[in-house]
């Protein structure tokens, strides 16, 4: 199929700054014509000429409302501000950072796509993105492990809350303290400590 052919040669970010929820979802648009090949900042002007010769068209610049190309970032989560929300974790398309609730959470940098999905929903502001040292592009090889890391934590959340409700037992480690009655009150307190913290640093 034609969007496969379109997806093979996207980066597998999975980041959305092309306006789809993932590199398959904007491949199917291209190939249906319903999105241009220049809506993708992470593939940048390369990515752009790929797609070009594919599809026999002429290459376009850049659309920066969708974002600029810029070399190799991953996301760095301020350890001891993390208050363990785990809405990193969720947000992750690639499952690039690990920790458990009320844990602190890191990145795992190798694994990271730099689509900064996760710096939204952090309620702390405690993630950043880097440049990764010594600075590179994203490759080829890069798109591959990601394309299999992201299908593989797809496959994950498809099996149902079973799967889910199992993973999330084994990966947090028993909380001594008696469980919060409303989820909004253990997030405010949270905060309040996540705050404190920042203000005796």
């Amino acid at each position: 199929m034609l969007a496969d052919q379109i997806n093979d040669l996207l980066p597998q970010t999975q980041c959305t700054k092309c306006g789809f929820q993932g590199c398959q979802p904007y491949a199917e648009a291209i190939a249906t014509d319903q999105a241009d090949i220049n809506r993708c900042p992470p593939g940048g002007n390369e990515g752009i000429v790929k797609l070009a010769q594919l599809l026999n068209r002429r290459p376009s610049a850049l659309d920066e409302s969708c974002g600029i190309h810029h070399s190799l970032q991953v996301a760095l989560i301020d350890e001891k501000h993390c208050i363990g929300c785990t809405l990193c974790i969720q947000a992750c398309p690639v499952d690039a950072i690990v920790g458990a609730a009320k844990r602190m959470h890191t990145v795992i940098a190798d694994q990271c796509t730099g689509c900064d999905l996760c710096l939204i929903p952090c309620p702390v502001d405690c993630i950043t993105m880097v440049d990764v040292t010594p600075a590179r592009t994203w490759t080829s090889e890069d798109a591959k492990r990601a394309r299999s890391r992201y299908q593989s934590r797809k496959n994950r959340v498809t099996q149902g809350p079973e799967a889910l409700r199992f993973e999330q037992e084994n990966a947090t480690p028993p909380d001594p303290r008696p469980a919060s009655p409303d989820k909004q009150t253990l997030i405010a307190q949270m905060l309040a400590k996540a705050r404190a913290r920042r203000a005796h640093t």
